[in-house]
């Protein structure tokens, strides 16, 4: 083990010198992720005439489903997902010269006001959004239309530096230098509620109990649609159930890279809305639908790969977990207070992360706690060489997923070259135990802002110009909502995730 341990009581986050830790090997990265880390191939644009051609081929691909038209969207860092979409026939041009955004996007918050950072903001200047053929997909729930997620480039073709799907690819090409692979998968949980007007408290189609079978039998007919349409757009569904929250259901996916999950997550949220609409029904994403009771997160499950082999198993560190994965899993245990700028964007997901909700509320971590902000998972005997995985709890739906993986891909690697191993196991719920025994994770956007300013980890890896935009919306979200209280806080955003 590494002497450089991070301690219950005071846990390290790497973007401070870890004390005693041994230092990165000499071929490995710093400890804070270059943010032009990873082959420039991770981010630079094909060249022109192979977009044009790769989008001719989608278009023969999507035009015999029906296909008239593609959203081509990008997530904000105020955790919204944002669109422009092009004729099918336009499809080949937007991907030749891209389609026109404004950099001001990157410094909206939820409720569509901007504000501005020093190195992004403003009315003047123009990017291009290209979309990824990769992923483009049509849409189950909603015919004629198709999906793509798109990334941000100047004019001039250079790599928006704001972008934050580039981000997610940079910290993915980071953590292959090292030979790593790895697996992601975000859970999805949502508030169903009828239909009405934005400003009544919601009313559910169901008064099931939570988890109960009820809710299952009153929504069967949306809940097969909903696992149908995903099913149809090639996402692999591992399970559908019930939650605690009246109205509240969840979905887990396959894993899949770091940037496809995060896609992914997006494209199921958009997917759950649809099939929502054509039921006369209303979707929220948001972390608390009524003030008080148990929110939505948008719990983030991860593994390391090498050579086909999955480190969080037969290693000598806890659980079997390799130096690679403890040192990995420290980092983000040590730096989760300042990521929670990163996996959860609104002030509203404090209302959520609360003790005893199995919303990960303490700066710990153990075996299957669902009260640990990061629980380790092993899966069955039999299974565990492929199932073992860490989840992180306290995340919400309002994060953007690509800056939530990215963050916690670039702190990880930054434990990860610093040698760190974990604290000790924490078993049962941290709300019981004594005073000052467990870390509270922030329980206000403060908080949080300030361990955020304080990770030169996170700085490095964002880069100056997202880093600034990514605290300027913090900023701007807490001052909006500094005197509302917590129902105010919930109206004003239930229905904007």
């Amino acid at each position: 083990m590494s002497t450089g341990a991070v301690s219950s009581a005071g846990l390290a986050d790497p973007s401070e010198p870890s004390r005693g830790a041994a230092p990165a090997a000499a071929s490995g990265p710093a400890a804070a992720p270059d943010p032009s880390a990873g082959p420039a191939a991770a981010v630079a644009l094909p060249p022109r005439a192979e977009r044009g051609e790769r989008a001719q081929a989608a278009v023969e691909r999507l035009r015999p489903a029906g296909v008239e038209a593609v959203a081509v969207t990008w997530v904000d860092n105020a955790g919204i997902a944002r669109v422009k979409a092009v004729p099918l026939d336009g499809l080949v041009h937007a991907a030749e010269w891209g389609v026109g955004t404004a950099p001001c996007f990157d410094v909206f918050l939820a409720d569509d006001s901007i504000v501005t950072s020093r190195s992004i903001g403003g009315p003047t200047g123009d990017l291009r959004l290209y979309p990824d053929l990769d992923r483009v997909v049509p849409l189950a729930a909603q015919p004629g239309w198709a999906w793509v997620p798109g990334e941000r480039y100047t004019q001039s073709g250079a790599p928006h530096p704001g972008c934050q799907r580039l981000f997610a690819r940079r910290m993915t090409a980071a953590a292959a230098e090292r030979g790593i692979t790895v697996k992601a998968g975000i859970e999805v949980e949502w508030v169903v509620a009828l239909a009405g007007p934005a400003q009544e408290e919601p009313r559910y189609p169901t008064d099931g109990p939570a988890y109960g079978m009820q809710r299952l039998t009153d929504l069967s007919d949306y809940l097969r649609e909903v696992l149908h349409a995903l099913g149809a757009q090639g996402l692999a569904v591992l399970q559908i159930h019930p939650e605690y929250a009246p109205g509240q259901f969840e979905v887990s996916v396959a894993p899949e890279g770091p940037v496809e999950a995060a896609d992914t997550s997006v494209l199921v949220r958009q997917t759950v809305r649809a099939v929502s609409a054509r039921h006369g029904l209303r979707a929220s994403f948001a972390p608390v639908v009524e003030a008080g009771s148990v929110g939505n997160g948008g719990h983030l499950h991860l593994s390391l790969w090498r050579d086909g082999r999955n480190l969080a198993r037969g290693g000598a560190g806890p659980h079997g977990l390799t130096a690679e994965a403890e040192g990995f899993l420290a980092g983000v245990l040590g730096a989760l207070p300042g990521l929670l700028v990163l996996g959860s964007s609104s002030p509203a997901g404090y209302l959520r992360l609360v003790p005893s909700h199995w919303a990960g509320a303490y700066q710990c971590w153990g075996l299957e706690n669902r009260e640990a902000a990061l629980r380790l998972v092993t899966g069955s005997t039999g299974e565990r060489a492929t199932a073992a995985n860490a989840e992180i709890k306290c995340f919400d739906a309002t994060a953007n997923p690509y800056l939530a993986i990215g963050g916690v891909l670039a702190t990880g690697l930054a434990g990860l070259a610093q040698r760190l191993a974990l604290p000790p196991e924490f078993t049962g719920d941290p709300a019981e135990a004594a005073p000052g025994t467990v870390p509270r994770l922030p329980a206000g956007p403060g908080d949080a802002l300030a361990a955020y300013q304080r990770s030169a980890v996170l700085r490095e890896a964002l880069g100056e110009p997202l880093y600034e935009a990514v605290l300027a919306v913090r900023r701007g979200e807490s001052e909006r909502h500094a005197s509302a209280t917590p129902e105010q806080l919930v109206a004003a955003t239930r229905w904007r995730y």
